[in-house]
């Protein structure tokens, strides 16, 4: 719960969901390629953005499928690191996306998992939903975690 009492303490603050987005992106450095903002983070809720500009662009001036694969990855490892029970452990898995409209402008991804029952071992589906300024819906992210909790043995 360190990561959910740091970004509390920094919210509020100018600057403050940068420095928070700036140190999840110092531990995680691929994700600073597409320059997120931690807009709001609770446990069972995460949503972040991402400004479209050149470097995320692909070659038709849209933002590029794996920024937005970027965009739903940080949704979920945040989402999940503030959910799960003190002690249990998450790694990815697996993810299965929908691209579902061209991503014009800059985008939102959010994740709502206040419906998880996070207490047991093994692998959860954390559904994202990424949106662009006019919230229209143009990528869906099924992201797949093991959750393992403490003293539980490791998955091979």
């Amino acid at each position: 719960m360190q990561t959910l009492k740091l970004y509390n303490k920094l919210k509020d603050f100018p600057g403050g969901r940068r420095i928070f987005t700036w140190g999840v992106c110092r531990t995680a450095p691929y994700f600073a390629s597409i320059r997120p903002l931690t807009e709001d983070l609770r446990p069972g809720y995460a949503r972040v953005t991402m400004k479209k500009r050149r470097k995320v662009e692909n070659h038709i001036h849209t933002v590029h499928a794996i920024a937005m694969c970027n965009l739903a990855e940080i949704v979920m490892g945040l989402v999940t690191e503030v959910s799960i029970p003190p002690g249990a452990r998450w790694i990815p898995v697996g993810m299965t996306v929908a691209y579902l409209r061209k991503a014009t402008t800059d985008l939102t991804g959010s994740a709502d998992v206040s419906h998880l029952d996070w207490s047991g071992d093994g692998n959860f589906v954390v559904p994202v939903k990424v949106t662009d300024t006019q919230q229209q819906l143009v990528f869906t992210a099924d992201i797949t975690v093991n959750i393992k909790h403490a003293g539980a043995s490791r998955a091979a």
